[in-house]
């Protein structure tokens, strides 16, 4: 057995063992730890998060659609020229088997999506629909569309500058095209926003990409089969995540390969069993999300309120413009960084408009919202800050509900995909975070090693512990990626139209050619 196996599996056990004390002693202090972050981060969550003058729009959901709508337009509408052509590349028919890289098209768009599909598209839907009531789900499809754009310039980036070293591994993601690129085009700053970036990425890692995730995905648990401490769940989660992550992207690949679609596939056809059942309602729930985006159908903050909950659920669920995404689809096996750009953008179509709106269909179908008989507008809460619900659910016990109205025992086949969802997500972020951590401290086994025990721990702290500041911090951090990452787009997105034209051309002449496998 190699040192670095013996020093892996000893780290790993050492860290197990002290696991329950540590989760005791993380539950002991969880008060004081979130009275010390509420008055260190506060701040720093409420920039982030703060609403434009007047409004209760937040000025960084505004940041990333104004973006996702100028590349849209600067490329062309690339998301639907392009199309065809994504899944033609995730199918493989353009895949050269010697090409520099870690894992196939589809592979890399597994694991980037594992990283997105996740709870916000069940509880967060929910709260969507709750506040900003049905016509939120088309403003959600709008700006997941516009997303599409987003996720292709900063995939494309990924590729085009990132790290191959002798032993076949890469490093990328916009840290290395925020530094690269801002050097190659003469520009000052590159180093230190990769930097910034970075930190911000192994924030949201530890916070919202794992505790989080832990948290909610034992509060499932417990709520089905009953209460028990939240460390246990924490180090089963740890054990199994580690055994994934110690093998590194092409170990995390193999595995959401698997998931990804298998998750997928059970949340959806679950969603499809349920209209399907109910299928003579759905053209009039089409026709309350189409009125509702427009009118409002008299929800809290009306027209607005729709649009602004929609916006946020799309850019807080797909992630375009975070970055993120980037990091995993720089593993890919391409010597065309378009390539990869184009399969990025059916991330967005995936994660929001196929299964959040699926989500939204079914809390509108199943009539967990009620409506005044009398005017056919929603009913408002008593607190008159969202729609009243049949039992007052909200977040993910309304989407279960929704599930449960027509079949009793699908909030099992629910608790089942919100593990999974949980699962997937965990994974996906251990390489964000790991990947910001060595461009930081070096590309080394240790250096490695060191971060996916570090997040381990804090995955059994996240399920045995309720810190919510820590939390609201982390998903600060997230956005505040998507802050830095833009920023530098804006001024690299001219090298990706170069790529474009010239990868364009080369396909409609036949220069690129499928191949056979």
């Amino acid at each position: 057995m190699k040192i670095t196996s013996k020093i892996s599996l000893a780290s790993i056990a050492l860290t197990i063992a002290a696991s329950p004390l540590m989760a005791q002693e993380a539950m002991g202090i969880d008060e004081k730890v979130n009275q010390i972050f509420a008055k260190i981060t506060g701040p720093f969550v409420s920039l982030i998060f703060a609403p434009f003058p007047g409004t209760s729009f937040p000025w960084i959901v505004m940041w990333l659609v104004i973006a996702a709508s100028i590349f849209t337009v600067y490329f062309g509408f690339v998301q639907f020229r392009f199309l065809r052509h994504s899944i033609e590349l995730v199918k493989g028919d353009y895949s050269d088997p010697n090409d520099a890289g870690e894992v196939s098209h589809f592979q890399a768009l597994a694991t980037a999506l594992s990283g997105t599909v996740g709870l916000g598209n069940i509880a967060g839907v929910a709260v969507a629909v709750g506040i900003g009531g049905p016509g939120a789900t088309f403003w959600m499809i709008l700006a997941g569309l516009l997303g599409m754009a987003s996720k292709f310039t900063e995939c494309t980036l990924g590729v085009k500058y990132r790290n191959e070293y002798p032993d076949g591994t890469v490093s990328g993601g916009p840290m290395y095209y925020i530094s690269k690129g801002f050097k190659e085009l003469g520009l000052p700053g590159g180093k230190f926003l990769a930097v910034l970036f970075s930190v911000f990425c192994i924030l949201g890692a530890l916070g919202g990409g794992n505790m989080f995730q832990a948290n909610q995905a034992h509060a499932q648990i417990s709520g089905i089969v009953g209460e028990y401490p939240g460390w246990i769940t924490g180090i089963i989660f740890a054990v199994v995540v580690f055994s994934v992550i110690v093998g590194g992207i092409k170990s995390i690949a193999n595995v959401t390969e698997k998931v990804v679609p298998f998750m997928g596939i059970l949340y959806v056809g679950a969603a499809l069993i349920i209209l399907l059942v109910n299928y003579d309602k759905i053209g009039w729930a089409f026709g309350q999300i189409f009125d509702g985006a427009f009118t409002g159908l008299g929800v809290a903050g009306g027209f607005v309120g729709a649009l602004i909950q929609g916006f946020k659920r799309a850019a807080f669920s797909n992630e375009a413009g975070v970055g993120s995404a980037a990091i995993a689809h720089s593993a890919v096996k391409t010597k065309e960084p378009i390539t990869e750009g184009f399969v990025s953008l059916l991330e967005p179509l995936i994660d929001t408009v196929v299964i959040c709106t699926m989500t939204a269909l079914v809390i509108v179908i199943s009539q967990q919202l009620i409506v005044d008989p009398a005017t056919g507008n929603y009913l408002l809460n008593e607190a008159g800050s969202a729609i009243a619900t049949v039992d007052g659910n909200t977040g993910v016990a309304l989407t279960s509900a929704a599930f449960g109205s027509s079949i009793s025992w699908f909030p099992y086949v629910l608790a089942i995909a919100v593990v999974l969802f949980a699962f997937s997500t965990m994974i996906s972020w251990s390489y964000y975070g790991l990947k910001s951590w060595t461009y930081l401290f070096g590309e080394s086994k240790a250096s490695e090693l060191t971060f996916k025990v570090i997040f381990c721990v804090f995955i059994v702290i996240g399920a045995a512990a309720s810190l919510g500041p820590v939390i609201d911090f982390s998903d600060a951090a997230i956005f505040a990626m998507a802050v830095v990452n833009i920023f530098c787009l804006y001024f690299l997105m001219k090298l990706v139209r170069t790529e474009l034209a010239s990868y364009s051309s080369r396909l409609k002449s036949g220069e690129i050619k499928k191949f056979t496998h």
